[in-house]
């Protein structure tokens, strides 16, 4: 009876070795399995990622741009603008054509959002002699009137944000344009019904006075 009970583990042992040894076969070989499929898949898989990225690029191609290495200079002029404000806007333009019962057909519309900045001051070069003059010790100063000097977009932070062309119509080439021509004057409008002028002329008289103290002009009044 000993001898069939302990007949009975060595095969039990036998079973479970013979067991252990199939799962780990089986394993190995799908592996094995698994690495000759990934192998033989991956170049085809590479290719299919090769073909998707030129047709990407077909469909969506880069722009390339060539300046003309001739550039004609028109005009140099010397400049003493003293810049004492800029301001920096944001303007949301929607910019249509044909937007009427048939729009979905002969429409454009284009949302255009437009980042600008506007710069202004005062012109020092149109100071002339007379136009300082000392008066019981206190200096007398005509200040030019603040104007702005530049309003413009800022062309890498503006951008069309969504454009709806009806079915039977071509995009048309302009619309952008116009859409940022008018956002140009409404941030240069915006910045002059802020103030942008009047405190532009405080900054600017507020620092000559600085400068002019500096200089040994203890009382400075502006005109």
């Amino acid at each position: 009876m000993e001898k069939k009970k302990s007949s009975n583990k060595i095969i039990t042992i036998l079973l479970v070795v013979l067991l252990v040894t199939l799962i780990g076969s089986v394993i190995f070989i799908s592996l094995t399995v698994n690495r000759a499929i990934y192998a033989a898949v991956s170049p085809i898989q590479n290719v299919n990622d090769t073909i998707s990225t030129q047709v990407s690029k077909l469909l969506n191609p880069t722009p390339t741009v060539i300046p003309d290495p001739v550039t004609i200079i028109r005009e140099v002029q010397s400049l003493a603008r003293l810049e004492t404000i800029q301001y920096t806007l944001e303007k949301v333009i929607t910019a249509e054509v044909n937007q009427g019962v048939f729009g979905p057909l002969f429409g454009d519309k284009l949302l255009f959002i437009a980042h600008g900045y506007v710069i202004a001051g005062v012109d020092l070069a149109a100071i002339e002699s007379e136009d300082l003059w000392l008066e019981d010790g206190v200096l007398h100063v005509d200040l030019p009137d603040a104007e702005v000097f530049v309003a413009t977009l800022n062309n890498d932070e503006s951008y069309v944000y969504d454009r709806t062309t009806g079915l039977l119509r071509k995009s048309d080439t302009d619309l952008e344009t116009a859409a940022r021509q008018a956002a140009e004057a409404e941030i240069l409008n915006a910045a002059i019904e802020d103030g942008i002028l009047l405190q532009a002329r405080q900054n600017a008289e507020v620092y000559l006075e600085r400068l002019l103290n500096t200089l040994g002009f203890e009382q400075v009044v502006f005109e």
